[in-house]
């Protein structure tokens, strides 16, 4: 049986190998990555899936600015390959994303596949420049609350660590 819980310190070598197995070598070239340099995780909001003790799954959230507004950054998030296609991604998303909503959180970004991410509410953000070399088509939100995204715009930057 799979169980769900929070990230602690003790897991971040075993969420760490399990994001270069699921990701290219070089992900942290990414210019995601840059905006999470020296910026703590949102610890609420990171959470691993473990089976039998052993993580299946994780998934991770930032703080960053859109222009002068404050925003979730979803990102990584991984499955052990041995789990792809059970659904567990799908769980890490929708729970962390009612997580998100219950601390108060209004609004979430990732940059990833529309078609995967839309069926959790994810589309395309307008305006919203992440830096480059960051293909805009795939810059997508979640407004956690009605309206979250009305009128947020400008550059996507690291929250104040």
């Amino acid at each position: 049986m799979i169980e769900l819980g929070p990230e602690g310190p003790e897991d971040l070598w075993e969420v760490e190998a399990l994001y270069d197995l699921c990701f290219a070598p070089g992900r942290e070239a990414l210019s995601s990555y840059r905006l999470r340099d020296g910026v703590a995780p949102v610890a609420g909001l990171c959470l691993v899936a473990r089976e039998d003790g052993v993580v299946a799954g994780a998934i991770r959230y930032w703080p960053v600015r859109v222009g002068t507004d404050a925003a979730l950054l979803l990102g990584p998030v991984a499955v052990h390959p041995t789990h792809q296609g059970e659904g567990l991604g799908g769980w890490l998303i929708r729970e962390s994303l009612a997580r998100a909503r219950a601390l108060g959180w209004s609004r979430v970004m990732l940059v990833g596949d529309a078609p995967y991410y839309r069926r959790f509410g994810f589309a395309r953000l307008e305006g919203v420049d992440m830096p480059p070399p960051t293909n805009p088509a795939r810059v997508l939100g979640l407004a956690l609350e009605p309206g979250a995204w009305d009128g947020v715009s400008g550059a996507v930057t690291r929250a104040a660590s």
